[in-house]
Parts: structure tokens; C-alpha cells; sequence
């Protein structure tokens, strides 16, 4: 990764990639999760005019990721949200606990052409799958899943695309091992490692980062599951890395957030239609306002894209002095 030398626009073309938060309930009380302490706005789901309202806005749309901080199976719209986006011709994805992935849910995921399920796990044991996300639900996924894998079958068709993802941290990363027996018997064809976003709530901890203290240990474990994933013919990656063993490890360059093209080729917009510059600022930082470049209900896109707060927030990436959640973040936590 290199420093950037030549400034950006501060003016680039509405994003093609775009985040949606669906809802901002969930059924799951994750002990590395803002929402579980409180969160950043009331819990409500989009309602079908106002994800119009947002997504007709975007002329060009090439990839969605209908998530947030919460369930998006918890919004009883959901699968005609994604239908509208595939017949757009946008790729469509999101990251669900698959706690409420029901028969009936299941069935209309597919039927509306969703291309990708990322399943967040964090666990391979139902004990500690509990203490971490703060559900007894870890057979009732598990559960889910198969009967998901069953359903395309029989079918016979392929998408959803289903990967599990695991938040690694000193108090789960003994249960990477598992991964791969798992994701082979519920049919999933990747796992994916993340990082820990840390902001001193529950779990999310300094003290429970593995980023740039991987040792011996750690090391290991991560090689023999990724060994595992090769035999069972497995994809294993990290979010916004090239292997898991870089997304843990510290960059060697002092300004990781200067490579960061977020706020150039993407946008977030949560249920409430506030538009922030990417979907792990709100985790990190403690000045939402500070975040918040226009609100999506209130003005059009053009006005806030190219507006002066965004302006500023590109301009600043650029510089010494970053926006404050981008300080510690940089390019590999991409989800």
C-alpha cells in the first residue's frame, strides 16, 4: 500500500456502490456491537417509499449491500427491496445473523435473485457463539443454513452465495479451527476473517484486538484453518485484504487511511437517510454529528455529494490530519 501523491478530486461522480441500512433493530445482542449499547439512532425499519426514495436517486448502481448496524431480515420488505435492485442490474448482498432465515424467508430470498449471504458467526461452538452474540441461537443457524442449502438444491439453483464471517478477537480466535467443518456442512463455499472495531464497548476492546499483536499461537491457527478451507475447497480471505494474516497484521505506512478510496466510490445511508462516508465510521468514532454529511431525505444527493462537507471530508483524508474515524482504520476492513 502506498501513500497518495497526487490529490483526488474532491468532485467525483456519484458512487456506483451503495450501502442501504434496512433497519436498525436487531434480534441479536452482539458484545461488539453499538447497537447493543445504545446505538446511534431510534430502531426503525426503511419503509418501501423511502428505500425508492434513496436508491432512484442513483442513476448507476453496480453493487448494493443491504446492511447496517442491524437484521436486515428483520424488514418484512427486504426481498422486494432486493428484486427492485437485481432488475436494476445491481450486484445485491448482505450480512445477516440468519437467525430469522425461515423457510418462507429463505424461499423468497431466492426467488428475488439476491446474489450473496454473508453469515456472521463468530463462533463454532454454541457457548461461546452465546457469550459473543448474546443469542442462544447458534443451532437455530446452523439449522437455518441447511435448510437453505437444501431449498437451492432442490431447486437446483446457486444464489445465494453463502460465506461465513468471524469478527476475530482474543476470546474466539481458538474456534477458527471449526470453520471449515461448519461451512462445509451448511453448504457455505467461503469464510471470511474480520477485524475487531474497537470502541471500548462490551467485547470491542483494545485489549480483545489481535490487529498487530499476532503471535505464535494466533499464527498458527490461522494457517491450519486456512489449510482446512484449501482441502474442503473452501474460499478463506479477509474483509479488505488479500489474506487473513495482513488484515491482523499493522501497516507498515504511518498514514494507512490515505489509501482509503471510500468516500470517492461509495455511500452509506442509514435508515433515518443520513449519509455518512462509509459503514465503519459510525463503530469507531464518538462524534456521530461529525459523521453525518447530509441527511439523503432532506436534500438531494448531488447536493450532498459534491457539497462542501463532503469536499471537506475527502480533502482531509488526504492530509496529516484525517477525519477523526479514520485515524486508526485505513483500507482493510472493507465489508
Amino acid at each position: 500500500m502506498t501513500t497518495v501523491t497526487t490529490p483526488l478530486t474532491l468532485r467525483p461522480p456519484l458512487p456506483r456502490s451503495l450501502y442501504v441500512e434496512t433497519t436498525s433493530r436487531c434480534n441479536s445482542k452482539c458484545q461488539t456491537c453499538i447497537l447493543t449499547f445504545g446505538g446511534r439512532e431510534p430502531a426503525e425499519d426503511l419503509t418501501w417509499p423511502r428505500f425508492r426514495q434513496i436508491v432512484d436517486q442513483f442513476p448507476a448502481l453496480e453493487r448494493v449491500l443491504l446492511h447496517g448496524i442491524g437484521e436486515p431480515l428483520l424488514n418484512p420488505d427486504l426481498p422486494r427491496m432486493i428484486e427492485h435492485l437485481v432488475a436494476r442490474g445491481a450486484y445485491v448482498l448482505f450480512n445477516s445473523n440468519a437467525i430469522s432465515l425461515s423457510r418462507a424467508r429463505a424461499t423468497a430470498l431466492i426467488d428475488a435473485g439476491l446474489h450473496e449471504l454473508r453469515v456472521s458467526l463468530d463462533a463454532s461452538t454454541p457457548e461461546t457463539y452465546a457469550r459473543v452474540r448474546g443469542a442462544d441461537a447458534f443451532d437455530k443457524v446452523l439449522a437455518n443454513l441447511e435448510r437453505l442449502r437444501d431449498i437451492k438444491r432442490e431447486g437446483r439453483v446457486v444464489r445465494p452465495r453463502v460465506s461465513l464471517w468471524f469478527t476475530v478477537m482474543r476470546d474466539n480466535i481458538e474456534e477458527i479451527s471449526g470453520l471449515a467443518a461448519l461451512a462445509t456442512c451448511v453448504g457455505a463455499s467461503g469464510i471470511y476473517l474480520q477485524r475487531l472495531v474497537y470502541n471500548g464497548l462490551g467485547l470491542a476492546t483494545a485489549e480483545q484486538s489481535l490487529h498487530a499483536r499476532l503471535g505464535g499461537r494466533e499464527a498458527e491457527l490461522i494457517a491450519d484453518t486456512h489449510a482446512a478451507a484449501t482441502a474442503a475447497n473452501l474460499d478463506f480471505s479477509a474483509s479488505g485484504a488479500t489474506a487473513p494474516e495482513i488484515s491482523l497484521t499493522a501497516s507498515p505506512d504511518a498514514k494507512p487511511w490515505s489509501a482509503c478510496r471510500r468516500p470517492w466510490s461509495l455511500a452509506y445511508v442509514t435508515v433515518h437517510g443520513n449519509v455518512l462516508p462509509c459503514c465503519i465510521a459510525p463503530w469507531i468514532t464518538a462524534h456521530y454529528d461529525g459523521i453525518v454529511l447530509g441527511n439523503i431525505f432532506q436534500q438531494p444527493i448531488e447536493e450532498i455529494w459534491w457539497g462542501r462537507r463532503y469536499q471537506d471530508f475527502r480533502q482531509a483524508i488526504q492530509t496529516d490530519a484525517p477525519p477523526e474515524p479514520c485515524v486508526g482504520c485505513g483500507v482493510r476492513w472493507s465489508l
